[in-house]
């Protein structure tokens, strides 16, 4: 799970909901501290067990360049409410609300970026064709099903999680697999706390649903492909997620552009985030109508 390194919200960061059709998205809402929002906005979608505080390093350096900067919640995670209906957490149905989100903050065409799962999410949007986009981008991300040992790590969850999960069984499933080794990684209490707190606030349904479509999902790159949108694969030199060479991959097939941010793995978000804002910053910029 990313892990952010601070809580604080930096300046011109506020804490907001996003009113949708499907209910209201839990966001964190980023404006320049000096200056005006003369560029269009962006919408950060973020990954498995993730969360909107997975992109706090970013958004104050984003939104300084003259834009508006959200990154959200999907439904089910943290501080979002979810859904008792499976089917509200497929890909596609994520997408279409990750598309109402869009018409609900964008004013206009907005940049629209994914990290890992959330990729998978925000092709969907893209491919959709219903809301309006200026860019795509896929952070850590991949084709189809994540690999290697987080597919393993997904699928052990589905195991334990079982058919008919509850927020019990994630209490369970925290104390027993991940308390100890998240406690061994030396964090500071609050970030410890914080990502015992997330984790228990999944939508149980929501995790397993999650679980199941991040190691499932078909490659739809060729789709992807056809749709008429700048788009940029950035991701860490390490990821253990899906690894450089598929995303490498993916890009040449996609046509995009590609970023490899030194010495990051799964999270340049976390790792590097100011080597990661200019990088979206600048493609961001290029993709502005001019």
């Amino acid at each position: 799970m990313s892990t952010p390194r601070f809580l604080t919200l930096p300046p011109g960061v506020r804490r907001v909901d996003v009113s949708t059709p499907s209910g209201p998205i839990a966001a964190l809402a980023a404006a320049p501290v000096v200056g005006g929002c003369e560029l269009h906005a962006a919408v950060l979608v973020p990954g498995f067990t993730g969360s909107k505080e997975d992109f706090i390093a970013l958004l104050q350096t984003l939104a300084q360049a003259g834009r508006r900067v959200y990154a959200i919640d999907l439904p089910g995670q943290y501080q979002s409410p979810g859904s008792d209906h499976p089917d509200a957490y497929s890909c596609a149905a994520l997408g279409r609300v990750v598309a109402d989100v869009v018409d609900a903050v964008g004013q206009g065409p907005v940049h629209l970026l994914g990290h890992s799962f959330g990729g998978l999410v925000t092709r969907e949007t893209v491919l959709a064709g219903t809301a309006p986009l200026l860019s795509h981008t896929l952070m850590s991300s991949g084709p189809s099903g994540v690999e290697g040992p987080r597919r393993t790590e997904a699928q052990r969850l589905i195991s334990v999680l079982g058919g008919s999960p509850t927020r019990e069984l994630i209490n369970q499933v925290w104390w027993a697999h991940f308390e100890e080794p998240q406690k061994a990684r030396g964090l500071p209490e609050e970030i410890h706390v914080f990502l015992r707190e997330r984790m228990l606030a999944n939508h149980p349904l929501g995790l397993l649903r999650m679980a199941q479509e991040v190691t499932s999902a078909p490659d739809r790159t060729a789709e992807l492909a056809a749709v008429d949108l700048p788009q940029l694969v950035l991701y860490g030199e390490n990821d253990d997620a899906w690894s450089p060479g598929t995303q490498s991959e993916m890009a040449e097939r996609l046509d995009a552009r590609r970023v490899v941010i030194p010495a990051a793995a799964h999270s340049p978000n976390v790792e590097a985030p100011e080597a990661t804002a200019a990088a979206l910053t600048d493609f961001w910029n290029r993709a502005e109508p001019r």
